[in-house]
């Protein structure tokens, strides 16, 4: 039966190097090198490599937070702007009131400050458009149950006042809307260049 010797990666080398000579062929530092990445990592190698990678995940994930709570405002800040404006308009084109409010689960108004569940447009004719509840623990706080535009595109009732958004855990990046009573819309803005953003009377956005 023909046997087999089992060579370690030395035997490998030596081997090979004898067979260069034979050819005539003088080996390099190069050569040695990449046969021995070949295979593989060595231990403290590999270990090392872990430990970078626990620094680098250990920096960008508290920045990787923040870039996805600023995007989350953002994004719930500008579909609220889209609802008031929805909303103006739809008071505007009917010749009739609209409401924008936090809906029941019958889809009428609810008698409510807290805005982070499902808010929605109702007008004469029932739910024009919807939002679904906001997730993960951000608020979203007003100062009043609702906002009725009249037909002029005016506020109804005098209800102006400030949406605040909050997210959780990123309370310095909160957010408004401002409502004038003509039923035009201002965002905030860090007037006082503290990195918070003030409504148009220099308060910060808070929830409560």
């Amino acid at each position: 039966m023909m046997q087999y010797s089992q060579f370690n990666l030395s035997d490998l080398i030596n081997t090979e190097i004898s067979s260069m000579h034979s050819r005539n062929i003088t080996p390099t530092k190069k050569f040695i090198t990449t046969h021995h990445l070949a295979f593989g990592f060595s231990l403290i190698e590999l270990l090392v490599t872990i430990a970078v990678a626990a620094v680098v995940l250990a920096i960008a994930l508290p920045s990787l937070g923040s870039f996805t709570a600023q995007m989350r405002v953002d994004n719930e800040i500008s579909e609220l702007q889209r609802l008031l404006l929805t909303t103006r308009n739809t008071a505007i084109n009917s010749g009739q009131n609209a409401t924008l409010c936090p809906l029941q689960a019958d889809d009428t108004c609810q008698d409510t400050t807290d805005w982070t569940g499902r808010i929605g447009i109702v007008s004469i004719d029932g739910l024009v458009k919807e939002r679904e509840a906001i997730q993960g623990g951000d608020k979203l706080d007003f100062t009043f149950n609702s906002v009725t535009y009249t037909p002029s595109g005016q506020l109804s009732n005098n209800n102006i006042g400030t949406f605040s958004y909050c997210p959780k855990g990123f309370s310095d990046f909160s957010r408004g809307i401002d409502l004038s009573l003509a039923g035009r819309t201002y965002l905030s803005s860090d007037i006082n260049g503290d990195g918070k953003e003030q409504d148009r009377n220099n308060n910060n956005i808070v929830c409560s």
